[in-house]
């Protein structure tokens, strides 16, 4: 309850639009903004417009959006009015839920991922997930009191994550869950796939040179309005570097335009047992945080696709790992327990340090 508070508080007072560069040759200006409140990260806005009024917008919009897809996909909190995932949660076992159609299509979209790939990454995890969850909360607010959950209590829940039995009628708009012990959980594809909406909206409103950055999930539009460069840089961060320090060192640079990079690592959301990390990456066959990687980052055209793929290819080993994106045409990171790094051979096309690319590069 602190923790939401603060994010309350920071998301009321949130950051002013503040002009990151003088305006270059082409009349453009870079402008950056930042707020919390939408599905408990920072959500950035960066991009060139010609005047502040037309950046702030852009932001409005964006930022009403990103609060509205949080309440539709919330699987915590009720709010007045709206059909969420949590009331089909609520409603599991009982009657088919009535939803909005992002809702439907966010539960089509994991579906049919789930089934293209390997079933790692399982939106009906949920009854898992909140056992995990549960004890990660404990764990953080008593850390000398913090344990792991029971293997026979999670193969228990276990029983009840089949995504067959997610149902979806697309005539009535309504969601069901056929067994009172099912429960969805879309963390793991839920941000990037509305942060993919919230940039396609943007887009058609006229908007074509932004990044949006919400907590490790970036999609970059169009290229910088800026004569010294063609292409957007972004950082991956370091698995045992300082994600509140503005000056740390990336691991890498990335330089892309029009597409999307998502990361997943077992340094995001953790809590220790007996000095031992437990991270929130779930294995669906050990029912324990996967150990293959220390992070994974893809790279996509589709910020939900590269979302729902940063959380599969990190719960899966790396030889199958790089079979399945080299079958789908998705490009990928793997940062090893030891430190080395792997890459597909376009991503390291875009890559600064280890292949040499650069932000002027076609």
């Amino acid at each position: 309850m602190k923790k939401l508070k603060h994010l309350l508080l920071i998301f009321i007072i949130s950051l002013l639009i503040s002009s990151c560069s003088d305006k270059n040759n082409s009349g453009y200006t870079k402008y950056s903004y930042e707020f919390l409140g939408a599905f408990d990260t920072v959500i950035q806005f960066m991009g060139y417009a010609k005047s502040p009024d037309e950046f702030e917008a852009m932001v409005e919009i964006g930022q009403a959006r990103f609060m509205e897809l949080n309440k539709l996909y919330d699987i915590y909190n009720d709010y007045d009015g709206i059909n969420n995932i949590k009331f089909i949660n609520d409603n599991a076992g009982i009657k088919p839920v009535e939803v909005q159609q992002e809702i439907i299509d966010l539960i089509q979209f994991s579906k049919e991922w789930y089934n293209k790939t390997n079933g790692k990454c399982n939106i009906a995890l949920g009854s898992v997930l909140s056992i995990w969850h549960d004890y990660r909360d404990a764990g953080i607010e008593d850390p000398q009191e913090a344990n792991i959950p029971p293997l026979e209590t999670l193969n228990e829940a276990m029983k009840f994550t089949d995504i067959n039995k997610v149902i979806v009628d697309h005539d009535n708009n309504t969601v069901y869950l056929e067994d009172r012990n099912m429960r969805l959980d879309v963390g793991a594809v839920a941000k990037g796939f509305a942060t993919e909406i919230v940039t396609n909206e943007l887009i058609d409103k006229g908007y074509t040179s932004f990044i949006i950055s919400s907590g490790g999930n970036v999609r970059t539009v169009g290229e910088p309005m800026d004569s010294s460069r063609k292409k957007w840089g972004i950082g991956i961060q370091d698995p045992d570097g300082n994600p509140n320090d503005p000056d740390e060192p990336s691991l890498d640079i990335l330089y892309l335009n029009d597409r999307s990079l998502v990361t997943s690592g077992d340094y995001q959301r953790f809590y220790e047992v007996d000095g031992k990390k437990y991270h929130h990456l779930i294995d669906p066959l050990t029912l324990m945080p996967a150990d293959h990687f220390r992070a994974v980052s893809i790279i996509s055209n589709d910020s939900g696709i590269a979302d729902f793929m940063s959380t599969t290819i990190f719960l899966t080993p790396y030889e199958e790992g790089l079979t399945l994106v080299e079958s789908l045409g998705i490009d990928a990171i793997w940062v090893m327990k030891d430190g080395t790094i792997k890459v597909t051979d376009n991503a390291k096309k875009v890559m600064k340090y280890l292949g040499g690319a650069t932000n002027n590069d076609n």
